[in-house]
């Protein structure tokens, strides 16, 4: 079946004056117009396409890319207000409707914010709300693991640090301990899941979590240690927010790699900071 807000991969199955008709290996089929047409389409070629509504509520098949896909968030740009809504553009040539039912505070032109695009069952319309917080799970379960790598979308701040969407689905904090520069709302990062909390609250590090960012931090030590002339001026003694700065890690993080380099006899504690050793075995 062909749904909308989704890529598919169709088949061109006919053509008319106005484009391709593409179809599905169910039997479905949709109309691409003539303007995504490339000029090495032809019938019985099989092509990825985004299929949305257009201006008429006619379902096309699009060679355009858009920011996001259905149920999923992006920081997007109000583009015009009207007297039933606000719409944003999204990548496509329809800007995505989100109805004044669904915004929190009123959206105003040349706005940018967070948007959750959605299928209204009672319209078959895909539309936007920027009441995000129901949507979100606040809690983690059997899919998040300590460890994973996780795809962010910073959505807020607070007093500890800053509010995340994790793979379009969990709402999730980063301390503002663990972030070096200041983070802005719709930043797209990479980021590692902490230790669940007991009430299920889900932490997120910009660090690989566990042995394998001593490994990560150990390496990224020892390159700097090779662009240094083999010695940095840094010790268990130097100030946290100075290692932070420096290597961007925390000053526990930066220990355990110092320590594993040290195990390995790859460099040697000094007085005044670490060095390569010479022959290191």
């Amino acid at each position: 079946m062909i749904s909308l807000g989704r890529y598919h991969t169709l088949t061109i199955s006919s053509e008319d004056d106005e484009g391709f008709f593409l179809a599905s290996d169910d039997g479905y089929d949709v109309r691409m117009p003539r303007r995504f047409i490339k000029d090495d389409m032809a019938i019985g070629q099989q092509v990825r396409v985004f299929v949305y509504s257009d201006t008429d509520d006619i379902d096309i098949a699009s060679t355009e890319t858009p920011f996001f896909t259905v149920n999923q968030f992006a920081y997007l740009e109000v583009t015009d207000v009207n007297q039933i809504g606000a719409f944003c553009y999204w990548g496509l040539e329809k800007d995505l409707f989100i109805p004044f039912g669904n915004q929190g505070d009123r959206l105003q032109k040349g706005q940018f914010a967070i948007i959750y695009m959605y299928l209204d069952e009672l319209t078959d319309r895909l539309v936007g709300t920027t009441k995000i917080k129901k949507i979100l799970r606040q809690q983690a379960d059997s899919h998040l693991k300590k460890g994973d790598q996780t795809d962010l979308l910073v959505f807020g701040k607070t007093d500890l640090g800053y509010k995340v969407i994790i793979d379009h689905t969990y709402a999730g904090l980063i301390f503002k301990s663990e972030v070096i520069q200041p983070l802005s709302i719709g930043q797209k990062l990479k980021g590692f899941i902490k230790p669940i909390r007991h009430d299920g609250k889900i932490d997120v590090s910009l660090q690989p979590i566990g042995h394998h960012s001593i490994g990560v931090n150990a390496d990224m030590l020892l390159k700097k240690l090779r662009n240094n002339n083999g010695f940095l001026p840094y010790t268990d003694k130097s100030d946290a927010e100075v290692i932070r700065l420096e290597f961007g890690i925390s000053k526990k993080l930066f220990k355990k790699a110092v320590g594993a380099l040290y195990k390995q006899r790859i460099i040697k504690l000094m007085p005044d900071g670490i060095a390569m050793h010479n022959n290191p075995e």
